[in-house]
């Protein structure tokens, strides 16, 4: 006898499924939040840091209002919405390693909007615990997804964390100029968060076509 499907089903309301609209809307609200606060600030180069948009740093910090506003409401609802999708792929998922990583990079955004560019260390505490926790999270992301898409998970992560490595690398020990020097700070900051970025999109996509698949096989 088939059973009849549930109203979870019907609307493909699942939990994967919903984390994947989360993650999909949080790297459409990032990345469309960064160029609108870009694009309102006076003069923005972006060869300047992407936190300059919410103030730039001590001693004497600008900001620049809306983008100062838009900005770090950007990164407080993204944050947001990514540890809720992790919470529900913590539920859904064997694997928890993944979603407790990806809560921590969803908490380190949200930190970075609570604490501007002019709140040190924290805002550099945060920016770091986001920059380095993404890199990380989308690089477990490749051991829960299928080929060929684990490749290109592996490839945004690791882009991702090899720039960010490689910035203290040759700062700290190097003591000599980034290869990307041309770039400027923010075109190398760019490098590192951008892939991150996408990847939300990416992979919000890809649970919902998988949530997608599994809700037809059930109701066919």
């Amino acid at each position: 006898m088939s059973q009849t499907p549930s109203l979870q089903s019907r609307l493909g309301l699942s939990n994967r499924s919903m984390a994947g609209f989360g993650l999909s809307i949080s790297g459409f609200i990032g990345f469309m939040g960064i160029m609108t606060a870009e694009v309102l600030y006076p003069n923005y180069s972006t060869r300047q840091d992407i936190s300059d948009l919410g103030s730039t740093r001590p001693p004497n910090p600008v900001i620049h209002e809306p983008s100062a506003t838009i900005f770090n409401s950007t990164m407080l609802l993204t944050g947001v919405i990514v540890i809720l999708s992790a919470y529900l792929l913590y539920k859904a998922m064997d694997r928890r390693g993944f979603p407790i990583a990806l809560a921590v990079f969803g908490f380190g955004a949200f930190g970075v909007g609570i604490f501007p560019g002019n709140v040190t260390p924290w805002h550099g505490l945060f920016a770091l615990l986001t920059f380095f926790m993404g890199g990380i999270t989308v690089l477990l992301s490749a051991r829960v997804v299928s080929r060929p898409f684990s490749f290109l998970c592996g490839l945004f992560g690791g882009l991702s964390l090899l720039i960010l490595v490689s910035v203290f690398f040759f700062g700290l020990v190097i003591g000599g100029p980034h290869p990307l020097e041309f770039l400027g700070g923010g075109g190398i900051e760019r490098w590192v968060v951008y892939p991150l970025i996408l990847w939300l999109l990416a992979f919000g996509g890809y649970l919902l076509a998988e949530s997608e698949h599994t809700t037809r096989d059930i109701t066919e």
